[in-house]
């Protein structure tokens, strides 16, 4: 579910001496240790750790690494940025260190509190919005497919020529617009599976499941159930079909 593991950024302006650590991660003594030599590397201090999003793979070292460091965690979660932390309200915010400065981009639905920032014009952190490799998933019931479409929209609206995601490698060029483009075609798409479906006749989310992802792997079957129950939300919301009692979906009268 993490690809190759969870990517952490070291950001600073060359020669500046002071820096930002963006999602520690889970806790990883091996990890910790090589990040410390990136910033051992650069002769920087680290003023501030900021969190994307409040899942264990992202936040888990935050409050430690930032205790190490005598620094402030800033992350929307007021659980994630601690005690004495920042807690973001991702409108129009940005974060400043030194000549360096990060705006705070809301871009809720992969969960609800998931955040992104900007670097300049055209750079974006994306944590697990966008990721570098297929497609992020959504789980129910934090995950708002609703939401996570208008983040997508939101973020190709930005004009990205670098996009680095939580997972997997960095896309540059033209490459971040083409993989939004592509996660909003595919969202499109499974809700026309979805539709398709059920106008054969009301289904339950297993037969949903088993329609859409015919020979899946028993260990995936779970994300792609929470994946599926959000875009049965997200139809319901659109008044395209209904829920009714058994956990039965239809199309709507």
């Amino acid at each position: 579910m993490t690809l190759d593991g969870t990517n952490t950024y070291v950001v600073s302006e060359p020669g500046s001496g002071t820096c930002v650590v963006i999602d520690p991660g889970p806790e990883s003594a091996d990890h910790l240790e090589q990040v410390e030599s990136a910033i051992v590397a650069i002769d920087a201090e680290v003023a501030m750790v900021l969190v994307t999003h409040r899942h264990r793979d992202h936040a888990a070292a935050a409050g430690t690494w930032a205790e190490r460091w005598s620094c402030t965690v800033a992350a929307q979660a007021p659980e994630v940025a601690g005690p004495g932390g920042l807690v973001l309200n991702g409108i129009g915010q940005t974060l400043r260190c030194g000549s360096l400065q990060l705006e705070v981009v809301p871009t809720p639905g992969h969960c609800a509190d998931h955040v992104a920032f900007r670097l300049g014009g055209g750079s974006l952190f994306s944590g697990d919005h966008v990721l570098g490799r297929g497609t992020s998933a959504l789980t129910w019931p934090d995950g708002d497919l609703t939401a996570y479409i208008e983040s997508l929209q939101r973020i190709l609206k930005l004009g990205l020529d670098a996009l680095y995601p939580g997972h997997g490698p960095e896309l540059v060029g033209e490459a971040p617009e083409s993989v939004i483009n592509y996660y909003l075609a595919h969202r499109v798409f499974r809700e026309s599976q979805v539709i398709s479906i059920l106008a054969l006749g009301p289904k339950n989310l297993d037969e949903i499941v088993d329609s859409i992802y015919s020979g899946l792997r028993d260990d995936l079957k779970n994300a792609a159930r929470q994946s599926t129950r959000t875009c049965l939300d997200k139809l319901k919301k659109d008044e395209k079909i209904e829920e009714f009692p058994a956990g039965v979906w239809a199309i709507s009268n």
